[in-house]
């Protein structure tokens, strides 16, 4: 008796007094939407993009933390593994020339990182999955040294109790095993936020779920992992099943996995909140010092620490965010699902068409998510994720008649998404020439039938008829990724085969 119960480094005690200040929290968050104490809307959008590092050989660099004291810039970041990097690009406000100005930041900033890392034989490739990482390659060893990435590892590792089971079925089929998250890094995404105000999160985040598959079907870039061929957009199941933190036992159940689609269209970002709280036990339980409801008697604005904590742990693909700027509080969507690359001009033509195709749908009268299931939705996110571009989606028929049609997402795109895209971007006030130019490249990967994931698989597939044996045609082709990568030119103009 009164002896404590300890699991993964944190025991009883602590997990029910982080539990009792999620509550509080959540009850701060309430209060702050009732009391209409959030920012005003002042259209502004963020970006992240998460890196790999690879020689020029093709192969991973496990040394991140050497090229960050070379870059010596507050941007850029470590991430999960030691082959991983992230930039941050400061907010900006949609509108005018946004997209130029965002791709001329990012081709500076990258540039300059990928000539430093050069300086120890590495560099930087923009790229969902980097195909050249084998299965020793994503061990604990070559997780980050930072503390928060270790302590992650061991509250996921303890809360499942097993070895991970990595278990997809693609092309090829991929079935191996894992005794850390250390798999989760192979994973490089770009995350799109933009601030919303609380009356208009609801249509923005069921905007975004709804067009997710699109995003996929036109940006997908990660068909190969430990040289298997699989999904052409293998983030999703990966993510799921390296951070899956629920034994068989509890799958059968039907817990759900910390990494998900989501299950339902939502009325406010308080249901997303209240979600993580009923639905996933905390990783971290970390206390802060803050009472939020304390702080909000006192006429002040709660960090609510424990809410923003938990809520990291938990793996949307549209995540709602709650921050401070400046003491008022606001909040975001960030939108995790598309991968990283092809290319800077890629990044922001997808960023565009997010952007575009999210302000008009949430303004429609009759909005997208009243006209189809949420698990529709779902459904066309995973048959995306299998068949990207080629991907045949299922969508509301124009016109009030109703009912779903099947369709090709390039036709999809093209016939009535580009156009909604643009009238959305229109509505940011984005300069015509900008809308014209980012979203005519997403026009031209639909014509042409090709993003970064068709490219790779038809180089890798070259390199092989021409007598290179996998991991050959592997690093061939991320070396040619790399070299095009740099260039610029959008992968739909890209030409053909490694080209070594």
């Amino acid at each position: 008796m009164g002896e404590k119960i300890v699991a993964g480094g944190f025991d009883l005690s602590d997990r029910q007094r982080y539990r009792r200040k999620l509550q509080q929290c959540l009850a701060g968050l309430g209060r702050l939407l009732a009391e209409k104490r959030f920012d005003r809307p002042r259209n502004l959008m963020g970006m992240e993009i998460e890196l790999n590092l690879a020689g020029s050989d093709g192969l991973p660099r496990m040394m991140n933390a050497e090229v960050l004291d070379r870059i010596a810039s507050r941007d850029f970041q470590t991430e999960l593994g030691m082959f991983n990097l992230e930039v941050n690009i400061a907010p900006h406000r949609l509108g005018g020339r946004v997209l130029d100005q965002l791709a001329e930041e990012l081709r500076t900033g990258l540039g300059y990182a990928h000539r430093k890392a050069a300086e120890v034989d590495a560099g930087i490739v923009m790229i969902g999955i980097l195909p050249t990482l084998a299965g020793k390659d994503l061990v604990s060893a070559n997780l980050s040294d930072v503390d928060r990435y270790v302590l992650l590892n061991d509250q996921i590792v303890a809360a499942r109790g097993e070895d991970f089971t990595l278990d997809i079925e693609g092309v090829e089929h991929l079935g191996c095993t894992s005794s850390s998250i250390a798999p989760e890094a192979a994973c490089t995404s770009v995350q799109l936020h933009l601030q919303v105000t609380p009356g208009r999160f609801a249509q923005v985040w069921n905007a975004a779920q709804a067009v997710a598959a699109v995003q996929i079907a036109v940006g997908a870039n990660s068909p190969f992992l430990f040289g298997k061929e699989l999904w052409r957009e293998s983030r999703p199941p990966l993510f799921r099943q390296a951070t899956d933190t629920r034994p068989p036992e509890l799958q059968a159940q039907g817990v759900r996995p910390r990494t998900w689609f989501g299950e339902r269209w939502v009325g406010s970002a308080y249901e997303l909140f209240e979600e993580n709280l009923r639905y996933f036990p905390a990783l971290l339980p970390i206390c802060d010092d803050e009472e939020p409801l304390r702080v909000l008697d006192d006429g002040g604005v709660p960090r609510l620490q424990e809410l923003v904590l938990h809520n990291g742990t938990v793996y949307r693909w549209n995540r709602p965010v709650y921050g401070l700027a400046d003491g008022v509080p606001h909040l975001r969507v960030e939108n995790r699902v598309l991968p990283a690359g092809p290319t800077v001009t890629d990044v922001v033509a997808n960023a565009a068409f997010y952007y575009g195709l999210v302000r008009a749908l949430a303004e429609e009268s009759r909005p997208l998510w009243t006209r189809m299931s949420f698990e529709t939705a779902a459904a066309n996110f995973e048959t995306a994720c299998r068949n990207g571009i080629e991907a045949e989606l299922e969508w509301p028929r124009p016109g009030r008649g109703g009912g779903l049609t099947r369709v090709p997402a390039v036709k999809l795109v093209r016939d009535e998404l580009l156009p909604l895209a643009a009238a959305g971007l229109d509505a940011w006030n984005v300069e015509p020439a900008d809308r014209d130019f980012y979203l005519g490249v997403v026009e031209g990967r639909c014509r042409r039938r090709v993003n970064g994931a068709s490219w790779q698989v038809e180089a890798f597939h070259r390199a092989l008829d021409a007598g290179l044996d996998r991991r050959a045609a592997l690093a061939a082709v991320t070396r040619r990724y790399s070299v095009l990568m740099h260039a610029d030119e959008p992968v739909h103009t890209w030409p053909a085969g490694p080209g070594d």
